[in-house]
């Protein structure tokens, strides 16, 4: 009876002492909010990476600069995490200067740079387990007669390692990932062959690929577990279980000049916004247009009443804790941006200047 009584008391000590450490640790600058990814002007090679809050409107700029005392010298194209570490896509203007940094996600200190010989034009990266990330990349000549005469390829990062060990040759152009499962279908944007791919992510290979039409630019699964793709100018549904087109609409609207783009899903997945946009040639060719929201039960799609009565030409986001939807507002790429935040029935809760050409965000736990 001594004995257990001993026991429980060391037992209950110990645990006392592992709270109160808990309690004491340090928070990391950068271990919750939202990753905002500033592309930058590309010529100028000065994107950044800045951190937001979800309350608030205290924006902490060039955060990799900050932490590490060099910049990123890039346009940066994506940003993903894996069980702790960030990986930042950087594509350069100068051919061979492409790199891909990897951060410690909660301090941002650098843990590895992978070089351009070992991957070029990077655009998205996603996690695919707790130690690999799947990276897209156009491998582009910079011919602009021919911009992609090589086909496109998904690398295969390992984070346990920070080498990327594969590279998965896909459609020229590669572009989208989405991960449902235990597959990444791969959209594009430069392919003629009028694909989306399937890569198994046990093996590392593709499955098969998907008819779907020119420029594919997968959206997300829905509420239902089907794939939203735009390719060929229609909104497709796709059955990820056989692999099949079940569904194809076109987006309607009284003025035949604008054209749809910068689709999200909503965080209940019930819901699809996009952007409707043209280019006016008696205003400079300035962009114009609004925001638009579909549902996925309906079997129409107009561009008809807008949801948000303002462009976004830097790329929305969806907020998969709160659903407040985030767009990236750039008046130039040579002036700072703006990140506009809305809850999900479109009102606007906030606005926060940012930095240049924010256009695309990582939500934090």
């Amino acid at each position: 009876m001594k004995i257990n009584t001993l026991l429980l008391s060391m037992l209950t000590i110990g645990i006392l002492n592992s709270c109160e450490k808990a309690e004491n640790e340090t928070p990391q600058p950068y271990e919750s909010g939202v990753i905002v990814v500033n592309a930058g002007n590309f010529s100028d090679n000065n994107g950044s990476l800045s951190l937001l809050q979800r309350t608030g409107n205290t924006l902490v700029t060039d955060i990799f600069l900050k932490e590490n005392l060099r910049s990123l010298t890039g346009s940066l194209s994506g940003y993903c995490e894996v069980n702790g570490k960030g990986v930042i896509l950087v594509d350069n203007s100068t051919a061979g200067k492409d790199v891909v940094e990897i951060v410690d996600a909660g301090t941002f200190k650098s843990i590895a740079t992978i070089p351009s010989t070992e991957i070029e034009n990077p655009r998205n990266a996603i996690k695919v387990s707790e130690t690999k990330a799947y990276i897209s990349a156009w491998d582009a000549t910079g011919d602009f007669s021919n911009f992609f005469k090589n086909p496109g390829y998904v690398a295969v990062l390992d984070l346990s390692t920070n080498k990327i060990i594969k590279k998965i040759a896909v459609e020229n152009g590669a572009e989208d990932l989405q991960l449902i499962g235990n597959e990444v279908y791969v959209g594009n944007s430069g392919s003629v062959k009028n694909t989306i791919s399937v890569i198994d992510i046990n093996t590392d290979a593709i499955k098969q690929t998907i008819p779907v039409g020119l420029n594919s630019e997968i959206i997300g699964a829905d509420a239902s577990g089907k794939l939203w793709v735009f390719a060929g100018n229609e909104l497709q549904k796709i059955n990820t279980g056989g692999k099949t087109v079940e569904n194809k609409i076109k987006i309607t609207s009284s003025n035949s000049a604008k054209s749809p783009g910068a689709f999200v899903m909503s965080a209940d997945k019930n819901t699809i916004y996009f952007t409707h946009s043209f280019y006016d040639a008696t205003d400079g060719w300035k962009q114009k247009g609004e925001t638009y929201a579909f549902k996925t039960s309906a079997s129409v799609a107009e561009a008809k009443t807008p949801f948000i009565n303002r462009l976004f030409g830097g790329g929305m986001a969806v907020d998969p804790q709160t659903g407040n939807i985030y767009a990236g507002l750039v008046p130039s790429y040579k002036q700072a941006g703006y990140v506009f935040r809305y809850k999900s029935d479109g009102s606007l809760i906030d606005s926060v200047k940012a930095e240049i050409a924010p256009g695309k965000f990582y939500f934090k736990k």
